[in-house]
């Protein structure tokens, strides 16, 4: 077990080494330009993004970058940021005037490099016209809430905002705009990526208007008074002020994947990537994750033991209790459950970016014997399962995994391995 741990331990570290932005952002800076060279970015892996920016670019730069609390780096050229995540707070609005301030009354021949990761939307909190930063907060608690997938979310939260779904972009022109983008959404959308400050969002307000509906959201007043109108709508991809813009997605789950796999099979373990791009309710993708584990280890197919299986993307969590933890754990303790006893299984599950949820862990391991070491120490995991108190149940068994903030931000990686 102990040799099983360390080998998924492994494929996770590599996934995070294939997306550090230390590697990836040198591989794609975009043409310099006649004027000045202006660094703007949000997101978990933003800070880590400039630094090797400003490694990379032998030119004149300044700028301004926001990140997570704990996740800054130090720059000597651009200034770096801290505000909060999940939830918006005062630093992050204020860094939001600040930027938007940067990119105003610039000239064709200056250049903006965006760099753009998971994480954005709330570090970035610009109400629109009639909402305050408490109206924003509201939303955002009621978007986390409602088990709404990250596309769906995004949608909504560019209905509120003078900042996301590339009005960013739009006030920077007639300047270049050129986005680097470490993804962390299923499909790797880049506009989906913190909401796509500098890229146009596909959906309209109407669309936004079916969701909120449809996820039953508790919005602020005022919010509901914007939503009902169709005033101040997000720039078209085809707005003039983007022709010449650039986006490129330098790191996502699926390069991750793929190294994990590679390292497997060196490793002489053949490796299945189930995909990169799952959604839906954590507990329940835990029980398809379970049932082909089960099926593997029982009949030896769809593949042949020994066999990892990995899989990538972002789940939801729709609160029912008031316990700790994030979609890795509650997909762990589901996994949990539906795996106890069974033999020659194990699996880790984390956020690529060091904390799963607003907690310490990144993730947790589990394996058969998981469940019964839970009741041992005083839990039941099936009650822990319906209150959302993952980090609970897995800290009682010292399984919980840990490993700080990583500086890089791809979404889940989970990976299950059958002897």
């Amino acid at each position: 077990m102990t040799m099983d741990r360390a080998l998924l331990q492994t494929l996770f570290e590599l996934a995070v080494e294939r997306a550090q932005p230390a590697l990836a952002v040198s591989r794609h800076l975009p043409q310099k330009p006649k004027g000045r060279t202006i660094v703007i970015g949000a997101g978990k892996a933003s800070a880590q993004m400039a630094r090797a920016f400003e490694k990379a670019w032998d030119g004149e730069i300044s700028g301004l970058v926001v990140t997570r609390y704990g996740y800054a780096e130090k720059c000597e050229r651009i200034e770096i940021v801290e505000a909060a995540h999940p939830v918006p707070d005062g630093a992050g609005f204020e860094a939001a005037k600040r930027l938007k301030e940067i990119v105003s009354g610039l000239s064709a021949d200056d250049l903006v490099v965006a760099l753009i990761s998971g994480g954005g939307s709330a570090l970035l909190p610009a109400p629109a016209e009639g909402l305050a930063l408490e109206d924003e907060q509201a939303i955002n608690r009621a978007l986390l809430a409602s088990g709404a997938p990250i596309g769906v979310m995004n949608l909504i939260r560019n209905q509120f905002s003078t900042i996301k779904g590339g009005r960013l972009a739009a006030l920077a022109a007639p300047a270049r705009v050129a986005t680097l983008v470490v993804s962390d959404v299923p499909g790797d959308d880049p506009a989906l990526v913190a909401s796509g400050p500098t890229i146009s969002l596909s959906g309209t307000r109407a669309d936004a208007r079916k969701f909120a509906e449809l996820y039953r959201l508790d919005l602020p007043e005022a919010a509901k008074t914007l939503l009902a109108s169709d005033e101040n709508p997000a720039p078209r991809a085809d707005d003039a002020r983007f022709v010449g813009n650039s986006v490129v997605t330098i790191a996502s789950a699926a390069l991750s994947l793929t190294a994990a796999a590679e390292e497997a099979r060196k490793r002489g373990i053949a490796a299945a990537v189930l995909s990169d791009s799952i959604e839906g309710e954590a507990r329940d993708v835990a029980l398809v994750h379970a049932a082909i584990a089960k099926e593997i280890s029982q009949r030896n197919q769809p593949f042949e033991k020994p066999v990892v299986l990995l899989s990538g993307g972002e789940t939801t969590v729709t609160l029912r209790g008031k316990g700790r933890g994030g979609r890795n754990g509650e997909f762990l303790l589901a996994l949990a459950i539906a795996l106890d006893g069974v033999e020659g299984v194990t699996a880790l599950a984390g956020d690529t970016d060091g904390i799963d949820g607003s907690e310490d862990n990144a993730g947790a391991f589990v394996d058969g014997t998981s469940a019964r070491r839970m009741r041992e120490a005083g839990v039941d995991p099936l009650a822990a399962l319906a209150n959302n108190d993952a980090y609970g149940a897995f800290e009682a068994i010292g399984d919980l995994f840990v490993t700080g903030p990583t500086g890089t931000n791809v979404n889940d990686f989970r990976a299950i391995l059958i002897r």
